[in-house]
């Protein structure tokens, strides 16, 4: 189900993605129900755009971005760029796709190999794929160095010596390294300081304005998203269950689970009155989702059509930018 305009074919396709985790089968013990993670989720992106997912923790985000990678092995679905079907690709096939398919992690303290310089870490891409003479690389390397604002003679410190807004820079410059079309951005703000989370975000909007990349950004911070999406998609258990253009999401949301998501930011205006809706109630398990709608026991307008059929995510209000797709019984 397309949810993106139809006027230009996005660069990015997912159809029906699904990933379940299945428990090993242990001698004369009962078998678990598989781990639902991700069931049935469908968008698309279109070249330079950035589409955010948003839920709250466990919904899914992570494990749908990783699955578009293929840094998990998706149970079923399809994912598709410029028209290409990833998941029907060989493993050396996906690894020279790669070069169009970039992750920027979460922890910029994790995701550099502590034994590698930064120059090294930065230039290993190139390496890997056999791009250019050994000075070119170097040249390539202090060219992305200044660009995510790091000195080219920090190229040769450890990323111990490097802050951690640094490091998430040292990063951003590692996932440009082979000008990618797409970056998936699995929350690079949420182990930074806020005033170091302000300095990647817009570094990572001026590097979309000149280079003409996509974001799939992966994150829980609405505040973040309202500034960088073009986008987005708020998902639930496993489900997405609104998409639209970022200011209608955040004027106008249709479903009751982001009304609640929205009414949880904080008002920086103390005299503005806070409409903070509470939702009951703890997260369902994704290896027992409720039957029909998946937010219908937490849901305060739930009724008896909610138990038993599963909504679609229907197309409520069309736009240039795709439209406003819902999934819900009532809206």
């Amino acid at each position: 189900m397309t949810t993106t305009a139809e006027t230009a074919a996005p660069l990015l396709q997912v159809r029906n993605l699904r990933k379940h985790y299945t428990s090993p089968k242990r001698w004369l013990a009962k078998a678990k129900p598989p781990i639902q993670a991700v069931d049935g989720v469908s968008f698309s992106v279109a070249r330079g755009e950035t589409l955010s997912l948003v839920g709250e923790s466990g919904c899914g985000k992570t494990t749908t971005a990783k699955s578009v990678l293929r840094l998990v092995e998706p149970s079923a679905g399809s994912v598709r760029l410029e028209g290409e079907e990833l998941l029907s690709l060989s493993a050396e096939e996906m690894r020279l796709r790669r070069r169009d398919l970039q992750i920027i992690f979460q922890d910029p303290y994790a995701s550099l190999n502590p034994r590698l310089t930064a120059g090294d870490i930065v230039a290993e891409p190139l390496r890997n794929f056999g791009m250019g003479a050994a000075a070119e690389r170097r040249e390539r390397v202090q060219w992305l160095f200044s660009r995510v604002g790091l000195r080219p003679e920090a190229a040769k410190k450890f990323p111990h010596e490097f802050s951690g807004g640094q490091r998430q820079r040292l990063g951003i410059a590692r996932a440009l390294a082979l000008n990618p079309k797409l970056i998936v951005c699995d929350e690079p703000v949420s182990a930074l300081d806020v005033s170091v989370q302000a300095q990647v975000v817009n570094l990572l909007m001026d590097l979309q304005a000149e280079l003409g990349i996509a974001y799939l950004f992966v994150a829980h911070d609405l505040a973040v998203v309202r500034h960088i999406s073009h986008r987005v998609a708020v998902m639930y258990l496993g489900h997405i269950v609104e998409v639209a253009d970022r200011d209608t999401l955040f004027s106008a949301p249709l479903h009751p689970y982001t009304e609640i998501l929205l009414s949880a930011v904080p008002v920086p205006n103390p005299r503005t009155p806070a409409r903070r809706m509470l939702l009951q109630g703890d997260p369902p398990s994704p290896a027992n989702p409720p039957s029909g709608c998946r937010f219908h026991t937490r849901c305060p307008m739930a009724q008896a059509v909610c138990k038993e059929q599963v909504p679609e995510l229907g197309k409520r209000t069309s736009s240039s930018s795709g439209g406003h797709w819902v999934a819900c019984h009532f809206r």
